[in-house]
């Protein structure tokens, strides 16, 4: 035993010397070529670097997201490497709800997150919590769907046009649901629909939605928040996953919320969408990304560098090529976690409404093009218009504080010192940025054919039959 130890140890021993012998002949080398190395390793890292590079104030940031698939931009900036392109460092974390979100960001729990676009505005215009907070970029288009059960489906369906294949005419407006909400109410049944959020885009939708076809989707008032007063319908807050459970419990009849809980429904075979936020109103905005006003400023150039993180991503996600991967990524349980089938039924394309009803629908999300990820003003009046006409604004404002309110929670500027980094460093083209002076063109794309122009926001709440009317005086 002694012996074997004793040659152990003696291998052990010559093996530490030759290993010395190579590692004092290695360092002679790197001695005598560092010089050259280390300079020519400095150099390539310089070139490396644009001249845009940032100096980022905050490089390790926690964004939050509720499951949805408009939140991709997020996912793909972090899982494409575009945030620590930037020299970011990012956590991305689901959250429960809406509220949840609002309030974490507001407490600098959250350094920023994916939003619902009424969440900021209302926060701005004091509905509910009120805070000072900022979007520098918008999400997506579109990307919302209204189901119904299939009971109610089954009842609307006489009264929806068809066509030469047999197949529902879309888009599907309200009026084929209005008898079926007049024989609950005769039946001493009140008809229950959910949304995601009191200022949700889908709140708003579902309104519009209803209300195009005359059916009364109820007021607020400063002392009733519910939303319910003189309401045909009750909406009530429901958050997006659990929608189908709530749809199959029987508690509401349908409801308005992103996918994909549109598409989940029918897979499960519990409801049918009957339109989508797309033919409600054509290329409407949808999500935002936002952050506190106080980050922005005591982290501006992080802030433009989160930017252009997400303008790449969204730009990545609207290459068709682009798709199938984005589907991938978002199965994946620590974003969507939705099965890859479910997800690509609109992200890829398409969108189904009554089972095996498949309908090509290429821009029902659309996260880059038409401009889709600049903060226009016009899309945040939008919001504004929504609040006051049904009554969460309690008061008529004059013409000027719709603009006045819009500019100090949308930030073009940040956007645009993003992207034009982004062209210095050859990420995006010049004609990418649009010329503009944050407002769209006047615009008839909606269900009903009205008309909206940004610049005349009180002529715009006054031209609907139902909702708040205002002095235009003022």
């Amino acid at each position: 035993m002694f012996a074997l130890t004793m040659q152990l140890l003696k291998r052990y021993t010559m093996k530490s010397i030759v290993t010395k012998i190579l590692s004092l002949f290695l360092l002679f080398i790197v001695a005598a070529c560092g010089g050259k190395a280390e300079k020519k390793t400095k150099e390539t890292a310089q070139a490396n670097i644009p001249d845009s590079s940032l100096e980022i104030e905050k490089p390790q940031l926690t964004f939050g997201f509720i499951k949805l698939t408009d939140m991709a931009p997020l996912a793909i900036a972090k899982e494409k490497g575009f945030f620590e392109d930037e020299g970011l460092f990012v956590s991305v974390e689901a959250q429960s709800n809406w509220k949840n979100v609002l309030d974490r960001v507001i407490d600098g729990q959250l350094d920023g997150s994916h939003m619902l676009a009424g969440q900021p505005i209302a926060a701005g215009a004091g509905f509910g919590r009120q805070a000072e907070l900022v979007t520098p970029f918008s999400m997506d288009l579109n990307g919302n769907g209204i189901t119904v059960s299939n009971d109610v489906w089954s009842k609307m369906k006489p009264n929806v046009p068809k066509g030469a294949d047999g197949k529902p005419i879309h888009p599907i407006k309200a009026d084929a649901l209005k008898p079926v909400i007049s024989a609950y109410k005769n039946s001493g049944k009140p008809f229950k629909m959910g949304m995601v959020f009191p200022v949700s885009t889908h709140n708003y939708e579902i309104r519009y939605w209803l209300a195009a076809a005359g059916i009364h989707p109820g007021m607020y008032t400063a002392d009733n928040v519910q939303g319910q007063i003189d309401a045909e319908v009750l909406l009530s807050v429901t958050p997006p996953p659990q929608m189908p459970a709530t749809l199959e419990a029987g508690t509401i009849y349908g409801y308005c919320v992103g996918e994909p809980w549109n598409q989940q429904a029918v897979f499960k075979g519990i409801g049918v969408p009957v339109t989508t936020n797309y033919d409600i109103w054509k290329n409407n905005p949808e999500k935002v990304f936002v952050m506190t006003k106080k980050f922005i400023e005591e982290n501006p150039n992080t802030a433009i560098a989160v930017t252009k993180a997400l303008i790449r991503a969204g730009k990545w996600l609207d290459e068709p090529n682009n798709r199938a991967e984005a589907v991938k990524i978002l199965s994946m349980p620590q974003y969507v976690g939705a099965d890859e089938v479910v997800l690509a039924n609109s992200m890829t394309g398409t969108f189904e409404f009554e089972k095996g009803d498949k309908r090509s629908m290429p821009d029902f999300n659309v996260f880059y093009k038409y401009n889709a990820t600049y903060p226009f003003y016009s899309d945040g009046i939008w919001f504004l218009t929504q609040m006051r006409r049904w009554g969460q604004i309690p008061e008529a404002k004059p013409a000027a504080w719709y603009e006045e309110t819009i500019k100090d929670i949308y930030r073009p500027d940040i956007w645009k010192k993003a992207a034009e980094l982004l062209v210095a460093e050859g990420h995006i083209p010049a004609t990418d940025i649009p010329v503009t002076d944050g407002y769209k063109p006047a615009t008839s794309d909606f269900i009903d054919g009205n008309t909206y122009d940004a610049k005349d926001p009180i002529g715009y709440i006054n031209s609907f039959e139902i909702g708040n009317k205002d002095n235009s005086s003022l």
